[in-house]
């Protein structure tokens, strides 16, 4: 029996001879803190699995939906880019589009269109996809609401739509309208396959997705976890996937996503956090991609309000707002600061200078407030939930500038000034434009250049939506403030990331080392 207070031998250092405790003891301590940091050393630095060729992992947030008629969020549109073709994406170099699952989309009269599908596209479920498919899936989203109702309704403004054939669309619009080719590269109106149709159980296919896309998902999403894409080896698209395999894995937040790509335990995240904007070129070098993303943010004015009827106050309230201090402070670099009305995302091209009302002059601001003799001493902002930080900022800005009281609250107000924050389904001007009306902006000059733009062909309309642009921020019954802008970061087993169609991240292009 072993003595209480006595050392034990222990394997492989021998027994204990007199003299040597205090050394063996010594000997001991070594031995177990050597252990101890391997210990720490594998608990602070996670084991990288090998890279299996032909694949790679991707980092992203959990998506609000995937079903494709509801999806608006960057984490969804990323799989639905990857998991469904679109009919078109659009060109970022021109008011133009690339056929994807469509070959043509032609018009005589602007008003019935004829969509020509791309022969042999087959649903993940070996099904075919036909003109009958769109129809059906259409027909299901006016009858669901989903969002892409939106697009059929009011953006295209759709009187009928039918098969003229097997592989012929025939849509039919209320008024001429040559933004078509353009707004049906939407991700909301394409096809779902007829199983799914008849099923109808719209919970069970958002789990597990199969679309008409260069990749198909191997297992049912997991919320929190992710999923695996598996390239479609007969994919009849323009283009196959690249990469054999995708594993897409949830992050709790964009900070989760980027320590994963600079750890190495992913090879792609979605997102950067605001605190690490300024070390990604640092970490990653020129693996870094930065692309506009289809959200705007602008601050409404209620035009009936007899404080803002002169259009020198509304001019005063966008001249007192310093962007550039609002992006680099409280939103933290996640956006561009407007040059117009119209954002980077809209296909029609850059501004030739910043619009005048898009920058800050606190004199210039004081100036028209005074002259346009506002009653208004105290003013209401209301802003989304989870905008606290830059929207008491901007507050303070127009309450500093113009000496007024800014009270900022969460909610919905028509009797002040709001936050309006649009995330557009499709890349037409047409679409942004058009929605000011809803706000009860009314001026004939402005109808009239909208008139012009949308009777006229895609590739030649730019400039007329540019007059509509225009008369806007002469009147602005809207106020531009900025967009937003995505961030990606990768490790060096990847190459060409490049923004997908939808302004998600392109994942059947990307190269594996």
């Amino acid at each position: 029996m072993p003595v209480h207070g006595a050392v034990e031998p222990i394997d492989g250092l021998g027994p204990l001879i007199p003299g040597a405790k205090n050394c063996m003891v010594r000997r001991i301590g070594v031995v177990l803190t050597a252990m101890l940091l391997v210990v720490a050393g594998s608990c602070s630095e996670p084991e990288r699995a090998p890279a299996v060729p032909g694949t790679f992992s991707v980092a992203l947030s959990e998506p609000a939906r995937l079903l494709p008629a509801e999806v608006t969020d960057l984490p969804g549109r990323l799989v639905a880019d990857a998991v469904w073709t679109p009919l078109f994406a659009a060109r970022t170099d021109a008011p133009a589009v690339r056929p994807l699952a469509a070959l043509s989309a032609t018009s005589t009269d602007l008003i019935t269109w004829t969509v020509r599908l791309r022969p042999g596209m087959r649903f993940h479920d070996g099904s075919p996809v036909t003109a009958q498919s769109y129809v059906d899936t259409w027909r299901t989203v006016l009858l669901r609401q989903w969002r892409g109702a939106e697009v059929l309704t009011k953006t295209l403004r759709a009187k009928d739509f039918r098969a003229a054939d097997p592989l012929t669309v025939e849509l039919v619009l209320e008024r001429p309208l040559g933004q078509v080719p353009l707004m049906l590269c939407a991700v909301v109106l394409v096809p779902l396959p007829p199983s799914a149709l008849s099923a109808g159980n719209w919970t069970e296919f958002a789990k597990h997705p199969v679309g008409n896309g260069p990749y198909r998902m191997v297992e049912p999403w997991r919320p929190g976890s992710g999923a695996r894409l598996a390239r479609v080896e007969d994919y009849q698209g323009p283009a196959k996937g690249i990469a054999r395999e995708i594993t897409l894995r949830v992050a709790a937040n964009p900070d989760e996503q980027y320590e994963l790509a600079r750890s190495g335990q992913v090879d792609l995240a979605t997102e950067v956090p605001g605190g690490r904007h300024h070390q990604m070129h640092s970490d990653f070098g020129d693996r870094v991609l930065m692309w506009p993303l289809p959200e705007v943010t602008m601050l409404g004015i209620p035009l009936r309000d007899k404080r803002f009827t002169d259009a020198a106050a509304r001019h005063a309230l966008a001249l007192a707002v310093d962007r550039a201090a609002l992006e680099a402070g409280p939103l933290r670099h996640q956006v561009d600061v407007a040059t117009s009305v119209l954002p980077p995302a809209v296909v029609l091209g850059r501004r030739s200078a910043k619009c005048r009302p898009c920058n800050f002059d606190p004199t210039a601001a004081k100036a028209l407030w005074e002259q346009a003799n506002s009653p208004a001493t105290e003013l209401s902002l209301t802003f989304p939930a989870g905008a606290d930080a830059w929207a008491q900022a901007l507050a303070k800005q127009l309450g500093a500038t113009l000496n007024l009281t800014v009270s900022p609250k969460v909610g919905e107000s028509q009797d002040g000034l709001s936050v309006l924050t649009r995330t557009p389904h499709t890349r037409s001007p047409h679409e942004l434009l058009a929605s000011l009306t809803a706000l009860g902006y009314a001026n004939a000059a402005f109808d009239q250049a909208m008139t012009a733009a949308d009777t006229a062909d895609l590739t030649t309309s730019g400039d007329a939506y540019r007059r509509a642009e225009n008369q806007v921020l002469r009147d602005l019954p809207v106020l531009p403030l900025w967009s937003g802008h995505g961030h990606a970061v990768w490790g060096q087993r990847l190459s060409e990331v490049t923004p997908s169609p939808s302004l998600a991240i392109d994942l059947a292009t990307i190269k594996v080392a």
